[in-house]
């Protein structure tokens, strides 16, 4: 089975008779739903309803498991313990111990490993002793081709923490905002913004004939720019689109290019199964 230490994953523990009620307050995923073989996709927003951090939420051994980019954990931490007042809850950074590997493409999985709730073709995340996982790092390259084919944007690859909204990194498609539960931090913009349909950019697949140019390639409708390229493998790509110009451009009958290579741009990912 094809597997990747992710070693740039982060993970944070949270336990406690208040843990699961806790953070149902603060984050997009519906926390009420998390148990044992049935994680979560989701993320902490700014009140303005951008994305701090987004995350794979597990649980498991009576704790809640953030599988968070490590350069973000300690900020995650330092928030939600001040988030925290008084509830009795206990929060701690693991990831100097324990790491995070992708499973994908086949079975019978490990038993602690637990389905990557975003798309069915990204497998299972295993949280485990980081020096274990790191003696049999697996190939990363693979598992990012994987990602891209899947078509799962990844912040700071593909859009910006602190700056785009979880429209804009589809996450209201991959299972990461649940839009039937209680208030959460951010709730307001995302909930009009979902109502109305006014997300003007996200993420796409984009294929090309031959090696897809190098991420912050602008892609052009003639010479007009209406996106950039974010991760790329081989011929294939991710690439953050304005979605009315790309309409315009296909109503028009302009084709679209990046680096001098026409390219084709696939559909929104579909809906994690709930």
């Amino acid at each position: 089975m094809p597997s990747s230490f992710l070693d740039d994953r982060g993970v944070l523990r949270v336990s406690g008779a208040e843990a699961r009620g806790f953070l149902q307050g603060l984050f997009t995923c519906d926390v009420e739903r998390v148990a044992p073989g049935n994680p979560a996709f989701g993320a902490l927003l700014t009140p303005q309803g951008k994305i701090i951090v987004d995350f794979i939420l597990t649980e498991q051994d009576d704790a809640f498991w953030l599988d968070v980019p490590a350069t973000l954990a300690a900020d995650l931490l330092k928030r939600l313990r001040l988030y925290r007042l008084r509830a009795q809850i206990e929060l701690v950074d693991l990831s100097e111990t324990m790491g995070v590997q992708a499973l994908w493409g086949g079975e019978p999985l490990p038993a602690s490993a637990q389905r990557d709730p975003r798309h069915p073709g990204l497998g299972a995340r295993l949280i485990a002793e980081r020096a274990t996982l790191a003696a049999n790092p697996g190939d990363r390259a693979a598992y990012e081709a994987q990602r891209i084919a899947c078509g799962i944007p990844q912040g700071g690859a593909d859009f910006a923490y602190g700056e785009a909204f979880p429209h804009e990194a589809n996450m209201d498609l991959i299972g990461g905002v649940d839009f039937k539960k209680g208030c959460y931090v951010g709730q307001e913009v995302v909930s009009r913004v979902h109502h109305r349909g006014t997300a003007r950019r996200r993420i796409l697949p984009a294929a090309f004939a031959a090696e897809a140019p190098a991420p912050g390639t602008p892609v052009l409708a003639g010479e007009v720019e209406v996106g950039v390229l974010c991760s790329t493998a081989g011929p294939h790509a991710l690439a953050s689109i304005r979605l009315d110009r790309a309409e315009d451009a296909k109503a028009a009958g302009t084709p679209l290019s990046a680096g001098g290579i026409a390219l084709t741009l696939g559909a929104l990912p579909s809906r994690a199964p709930q």
